[in-house]
């Protein structure tokens, strides 16, 4: 079987690291397939990205930069996600990845108007979503943990807007087949949620918003994590 490519264009928080991995590690584990192999590149340090046709399917990790940044990296793998999405092999992007996805394909990715989303939130599907491969399983409404500052403002043309909430009017969308961008973050547990709400406090505090609560709030989110593991599943009945 052909790899599933993980292209790792961010690093979590430093301290979680020795205790739980990095998102390469949470996305690998939520998949639930050892079977299948993975192999991870890094555009940042200059890895290139493989071919197409060499590839089962990719995921592109998030980031703490910032799509806008128009880093070379980022860029050189935009135009490597519209060329994978024109060839029909199963991607999708999370956090970073989707908006670097949205923006490879002609979208538009800025920061969210109302400030950064975090925490464990509700997603509410959209009609769309309901006979989608990856997203028709889920309930109407399901957990989900977030956290970014920008946000896909117009998707790309002849997407389909798969989910939403009430801060972000894209956390899902499908374009083509088996292309994928989701906001919010399907690998993370509630550890690592825990530990970005406590990292982005004056954040939050300058937002109006309490850290305590939030905290409160943060559960695991099975639902949520499915996402992977249905990821996973598409890559393999492709191949």
């Amino acid at each position: 079987m052909k790899p599933l490519l993980i292209i790792k264009v961010g690093n979590t928080l430093p301290d979680l690291v020795p205790s739980i991995g990095d998102f390469e590690r949470w996305i690998a584990q939520a998949i639930e397939d050892p079977s299948m192999p993975i192999q991870v590149v890094d555009p940042r340090g200059g890895d290139a990205l493989p071919r197409a046709d060499d590839i089962a399917g990719a995921v592109v990790t998030g980031s703490h930069a910032m799509v806008t940044e128009r880093r070379e990296w980022s860029e050189r793998t935009a135009l490597w996600l519209a060329g994978v999405v024109a060839q029909d092999v199963p991607l999708l992007g999370i956090c970073y990845g989707h908006q670097l996805l949205a923006h490879a394909l002609g979208g538009e990715v800025n920061f969210l108007p109302g400030g950064i989303e975090i925490g464990t939130t509700t997603i509410h599907h959209t009609d769309d979503a309901a006979n989608d491969d990856l997203l028709g399983d889920l309930p109407r409404q399901f957990a989900a943990h977030t956290v970014h500052a920008q946000s896909v403002l117009r998707l790309p043309p002849h997407a389909v807007l798969l989910a939403h909430n009430d801060v972000e009017p894209h956390h899902a969308f499908r374009v083509g087949a088996c292309a994928w961008g989701v906001q919010f973050h399907p690998e993370f547990g509630s550890a690592a949620m825990r530990a970005y709400v406590r990292h982005l406090d004056a954040d939050v505090q300058r937002q109006g918003g309490d850290v305590d609560a939030l905290i409160g709030k943060v559960r695991e989110t099975p639902v949520s994590a499915s996402v992977l593991r249905r990821f996973g599943q598409i890559v393999r009945q492709r191949c």
